[in-house]
């Protein structure tokens, strides 16, 4: 409701939006809104849909009015009648916190809210939770905590949660963690002068950066100076005896927050564990308090849980904790992180530097080379293989280049999946977070090679589509709709496989009944198996008769070739027809050029006469070619004349023996037509003004202005302008057909009259009066 309520419009208070993207403000599947959220909201009474169904009668479209806002408009002083400044402000909080992220059409993107990429189970109550802890916030980005007697196990921050969502302790616990696990929210316990800790306080990060401001600028105004964290687990918080602060009431108040029954429980899609403290807590970037064998370790000085655990890993001075390199797996004090490496350690390091690599003696007395324990240079394997940074230094030269290469391998097939390339590295960073997440963190992969090969950077498809990957796509992180069909299509086949058993076998109990349906369904699914076979199969041979086609077009193709070579070869060795110059292809540059020169002298003549001169008038025609002709020779020669002054004979001539020669005739071709440009314009001119064209202009004219769009006002400026381009459009289209009609009246009139022979009732009797051979030889006898 929370999502429709930013969304609604001041205007009408109507929110008009997909089902799947409703689905991705909340981080849930299409189908599962469809079938949980909708009813969901209607059984609330506080949000009207009308929807819009789908092909399986899903809820695709929705039209909801959240009816608290719709009551409060125009009722002056609620609380619920926002203006548009406020419900603006409300959608900017929601995307800042939310936001799945978008692209637009213009190639922008929009990048995803603080927990806008969270999505499956409890992603909803995740949402809710951090944005009631972001309204909750000072602008330090410490939280109020709840006061009163709280569960010791689970923590009074946890408890903040629970009365915030109103649900069991343990529910708030694991939301808590979650929100955790994404760096969303901090629990920081400080220690006080003495050494004892101190209270435990809840922090949104992102509200105190939004204000310009960090975590440690919070403690250090309260305190002066920095006393040093304790980043403890939640069992140790705050218990019954612990003293509210001072100066503040409590923002949550409320019964004390236990894991009674009857506590309602938001969390239903989260999934179910036994409820104990992690053994990995969020940390926040705060120095702390020393080098001792008990600090980092949760204030319980346990050893660590592993033989050479502190060599493994270091932390810089200036940093807060010693991180492992994983966003998963945190600060855990069983790898030893320590604030400064000894200077043991430090002199070791110096004096191997100039060998690269470090030799210690292991069990047997063998020796074993540490390798690269840095990232590759490469700046997007950096960024991917960051999750499992602390696996990296696990792995042996080998193994590195190998897990190298198979992440170079992932990100070519990223980028050429992905809209913008660049964010594969990101992506694939996602992937092996989500794996961690899966796996339990890094200190649970006992064959890290293995685990990042085979399992970390693979994509897993649930579908077909090659940017499906765990059943989300890959380009944009929502659920996958090819996969979501895929279950539609499996979930209509079973309603419909139950029918079918149902009108077949209407008294079937109900263990057999199930058995049937499975049966039903598992041979559909061999049919569909088999199907999707021999369709591949088809496919395949079609590809492999495409293939086998292509090549015989290639080979045609080269063939034709080869032929139009030769073809080419024996023509060029043709002399030109005009002037007898040898491999001309039957005609010279020259010799071209001149006959599109005639061409053009005789094309200009016949245009300058279709308006100048009467078609029908043999002699006027006949005068205006000569004239034109003139004309145009005249122009030739001076150009040409023009041309010998700036050039140098001498160069002309040393360019070859035809040089000058070729060089007048495309003197006179560009001069011809450049008159045949001209005298084709002069003629549109014209014919233009002529009493044809004026005629034609003034009918496009009155026929634009009396068009529906322009009878309200026939006198305005766009109406005019609209008249005045139809009429010359309507005045050049009949210049340009009055120039063509006149000139292929000219040039039939040039053209010579065919002479046709004497029909055969003339010359018949002519040929029947002459004497046949024999009869002139007994004449002359």
């Amino acid at each position: 409701m929370l999502v429709l309520a930013s969304r609604t419009p001041s205007e009408n208070g109507v929110v008009k939006i997909h089902t799947s993207e409703l689905g991705r403000w909340l981080g849930l599947s299409a189908s599962y809104t469809a079938s949980a959220v909708v009813s969901g909201l209607r059984r609330s009474n506080l949000v009207s849909v009308e929807t819009e169904k789908g092909e399986y009668c899903e809820d695709i479209g929705l039209e909801c009015k959240v009816l608290p806002l719709w009551a409060a408009q125009g009722v002056v002083g609620h609380r619920l009648n926002l203006s548009k400044k406020e419900y603006a402000t409300l959608q900017r909080l929601m995307e800042a916190v939310m936001a799945p992220g978008w692209k637009h059409k213009d190639g922008r993107v929009t990048p995803a809210g603080l927990i806008g990429t969270r999505t499956g189970r409890g992603a909803a109550t995740d949402r809710l939770a951090l944005l009631l802890l972001v309204l909750e916030a000072r602008e330090t980005g410490r939280v109020r905590q709840c006061g009163g007697t709280v569960d010791t196990k689970r923590g009074r921050a946890a408890a903040t949660v629970a009365r915030l969502l109103g649900c069991t302790a343990s529910a708030g616990e694991r939301v808590l963690e979650r929100l955790e696990a994404r760096e969303l929210v901090l629990r920081v316990r400080l220690k006080t002068g003495s050494g004892m800790p101190n209270r435990s306080r809840l922090m949104v990060p992102a509200v105190a950066a939004a204000h310009g401001r960090t975590v440690a600028d919070d403690i250090q105004e309260d305190h002066g100076e920095d006393l040093g964290p304790d980043f403890s687990d939640p069992d140790v918080t705050a218990g019954p005896s612990e003293v509210l602060e001072a100066a503040a009431e409590p923002q949550v108040s409320g019964p004390s927050v236990t894991d009674e029954a009857d506590v309602a429980e938001p969390d239903v899609a989260a999934a179910l564990h036994t409820d104990h403290p992690h053994l990995v807590t969020s940390v926040v970037n705060l120095s702390v308090s020393g080098g001792f064998s008990g600090e980092g370790r949760e204030g319980e000085g346990r050893r660590p849980g592993r033989a050479c655990a502190r060599k493994d890993q270091a932390a810089d001075g200036e940093s807060a904790v010693a991180g492992s390199g994983s966003p998963v797996a945190g600060a855990d004090p069983l790898r030893g992180e320590k604030p400064k490496e000894s200077p043991v350690d430090e002199q070791a390091d110096g004096v191997a530097a100039g060998a690269g690599a470090r030799l210690m003696v292991v069990g047997g007395r063998k020796t074993q080379q540490h390798e690269r324990s840095e990232l590759p240079a490469d700046l997007d394997l950096r960024v991917a293989l960051a999750p499992v940074s602390w696996l990296w230094t696990k792995l042996n030269r080998w193994q590195q280049d190998n897990v190298a290469k198979a992440a170079k391998t992932e990100l070519a097939q990223l980028r050429q999946v992905l809209e913008w390339a660049g964010q594969a590295p990101s992506v694939l960073a996602s992937r092996l977070t989500s794996r961690l997440e899966e796996t339990g963190g890094e200190a649970l992969i006992a064959r890290p090679y293995g685990w990042i090969t085979h399992r970390g950077l693979v994509r897993r498809p649930s579908c077909s589509d090659v940017r499906c990957d765990d059943g989300a796509r890959l380009d944009t992180g929502a659920d996958c709709d090819n996969c979501a069909n895929i279950l539609h299509s499996r979930r209509a086949w079973r309603v419909r496989i139950a029918a079918e058993v149902n009108q077949e076998l209407p008294g079937l109990e109900t263990g057999a009944r199930y058995r049937e349906i499975e049966a039903r369904m598992r041979r559909h699914a061999e049919a569909e198996a088999a199907d999707l076979v021999a369709r591949q199969a088809e496919a395949q041979q079609r590809a492999a008769q495409r293939a086998a086609a292509r090549a015989e077009a290639e080979a045609q193709a080269a063939i034709e070739r080869e032929r139009a070579a030769a073809e080419a070869a024996v023509r060029q060795a043709v002399a030109c027809e005009d002037c007898g110059r040898e491999r001309s292809a039957g005609l010279c540059e020259a010799c071209d050029h001149r006959r599109q020169t005639e061409n053009l002298i005789v094309e200009a003549s016949l245009l300058a006469a279709t308006w100048s001169a009467d078609p029908t008038d043999h002699v006027a025609v006949a005068a205006v070619v000569s004239e034109v002709r003139t004309a145009i020779e005249d122009a030739i020669a001076a150009s040409w004349a023009q041309f010998q002054q700036i050039t140098d004979p001498a160069a002309l001539e040393a360019a070859g023996p035809d040089a000058v020669e070729d060089a007048a005739a495309h003197n006179a071709f560009v001069v011809a037509e450049s008159a045949a440009a001209e005298h084709w314009h002069e003629a549109l001119v014209m014919l233009g003004r002529g009493a044809d064209a004026q005629i034609e202009a003034r009918k496009a004219y009155t026929t634009e202005l009396a068009k529906p769009w322009h009878q309200a006002l026939p006198d305005s400026d766009d109406a005019l302008r609209a008249a005045t381009e139809a009429a010359a459009g309507a005045q050049t289209r009949t210049a340009e057909h009055l120039v063509a009609v006149r000139l292929e009246q000219l040039h039939t009139q040039a053209r010579p009259e065919p002479v046709w022979p004497a029909p055969w009732s003339q010359r018949l009797p002519e040929l029947a009066a002459r004497l046949l051979g024999g009869e002139a030889l007994e004449v002359i006898a």
